[in-house]
């Protein structure tokens, strides 16, 4: 059986390959890992689906593979696989003469693939040279390199002078990026053509359109590649703004009774549950509160229709190590106590942190909750994570004076207050649900139980 490249989440097209954890003709168990791949989102392992041998592998470490696409060869009859050993500096199998005779040999388009139109590469000169092929000297090319030379216009005989740093020699990303840049760096530029006279007859010239503007660099400039998960978080943020009308309303609540509550219970929480406290379940709690009175926000938008969303599934936002953003979904957040809330929350933030996060874990999320008071931010103008319709940004808490009502009249007192800001689809969340729904989570916030038992 083939065993093909699983769907790794929303959005989610291909995966790059880290490393085989089996070799061919390899024994494997069921649900053995037999691959580790990453995607812009998660890294993760591909396991074995029943007791078996991996007959053969159909893609290398560094490969860019796509969805559905086939990575491995498997058999479940439990018979030991006999492997060619592969012929050195060929790209052929072994076979006996009669198969290699009734079987015909196929060029694959990777090899033979030409351009239909002239591409432009980083310097802005049209590009007429085809994809190098896939193997070449003995020296195996990943997609993503031979995508690259394609953009660039670079043939296969400069590819195949490219020193490599990868395994066996072979050529990466970070070596074409550093080759690139020593040719910008011999680059030359060319002359201005010189513009022809107009004609004394013709009528004055309409006026030249304007040039694109162009980036000014110097010496001590440095230029950083985006990585593949900052692209796709550019065109997610590009793709969102560009789709949603977004309107920002904002609410200050006052959190007294939850921040005193914590300090005094913090430790008898983590004594009881093991778990450590931080100010994130009682955010999702109020959240998924509203979201249950407001289910217009709860939805997403397919056409001109309203999908509105049984499942009350919140994500929220987290930063990893790189700088970038990861959103792990709690899955039917408002089924959870305060102590469900604190268990999930810390486990998902740990393994976003370390990037253990499964694909389905990162997908399917119906509303998102982003912390800017974690940075110090005192309120934001979050952009909404699309198909969702909604997205609340969390100020940082600060102590504040404060009007509180008592009894005895009104008094000033020092209150903790933060900022809530709810970004929203203008296209179907107009500002009475969007401002309503904003007020009801701080009025959920204001209104904790400060009698509540700690575990």
């Amino acid at each position: 059986m083939e065993i093909l490249l699983p769907k790794m989440g929303e959005s989610v097209a291909e995966a790059t390959i880290i490393r085989w954890a089996v070799e061919e003709g390899q024994r494997v168990a069921a649900d053995e890992p037999l691959i580790e791949i990453a995607t812009d989102k998660v890294d993760s392992e591909v396991p074995a689906p029943e007791d078996g041998v991996l007959v053969k592998q159909l893609v290398a470490e560094g490969d860019v593979v796509q969805v559905g696409q086939p990575i491995a060869e498997f058999s479940v009859e439990g018979e030991v696989a006999t492997v060619a050993a592969p012929a050195p500096a060929q790209n052929t199998v072994s076979e006996t003469p009669e198969v290699a005779a009734a079987t015909p040999v196929a060029v694959t388009p990777d090899v033979v693939e030409t351009l239909e139109a002239p591409l432009v590469s980083s310097n802005g000169a049209a590009s007429a040279v085809g994809r190098p092929a896939r193997m070449s000297g003995g020296r195996f090319y990943s997609p993503l390199v031979r995508s690259i030379a394609e953009k660039e216009g670079i043939g296969q005989s400069e590819l195949d002078q490219i020193k490599g740093t990868g395994k066996d020699g072979r050529v990466t990303k970070r070596d074409m990026l550093a080759h690139l840049e020593g040719r910008a760096h011999h680059a030359v530029a060319a002359p201005a053509p010189a513009q022809a006279p107009a004609p004394t007859s013709a009528p004055s010239p309409a006026p030249a359109p304007k040039s694109a503007p162009v980036v000014s660099m110097n010496g001590e400039d440095e230029i950083v590649e985006m990585d593949r998960m900052r692209k796709l978080i550019a065109d997610h943020m590009v793709r969102s703004v560009q789709t949603s009308p977004h309107v920002t309303s904002f609410v200050e609540a006052d959190v007294t009774r939850i921040v005193d509550w914590r300090q005094r219970n913090k430790k008898e929480f983590q004594q009881k549950t093991g778990e450590k406290l931080t100010f994130t379940p009682f955010f999702i709690e109020a959240v998924a509160k509203a979201l249950r009175d407001f289910p217009g926000v709860n939805a997403s938008v397919d056409g001109d229709k309203i999908i509105l969303k049984k499942g009350i599934h919140v994500g929220m936002a987290a930063a990893t190590p790189e700088g970038n953003l990861i959103v792990p979904v709690i899955r039917n957040a408002d089924r959870y106590n305060l102590n469900g809330l604190a268990t999930i929350v810390n486990d998902l933030a740990n393994r976003a942190r370390t990037g253990a996060l499964k694909p389905d874990e990162i997908s399917g999320g119906t509303y998102t909750v982003s912390n800017v008071g974690t940075f110090g931010n005192v309120f934001g103008t979050p952009i909404i994570n699309q198909p969702q319709v909604g997205i609340l940004a969390l100020g940082a808490i600060r102590k504040k004076p404060a009007v509180v009502e008592t009894d005895e009249g009104d008094v000033i007192a020092i209150r903790h207050m933060m900022f809530l800001s709810h970004s929203y689809d203008h296209r179907v969340v107009d500002g009475q649900l969007g401002g309503s729904f904003v007020r009801r989570v701080a009025d959920y916030l204001e209104a904790f139980d400060a009698q509540r038992s700690p575990a």
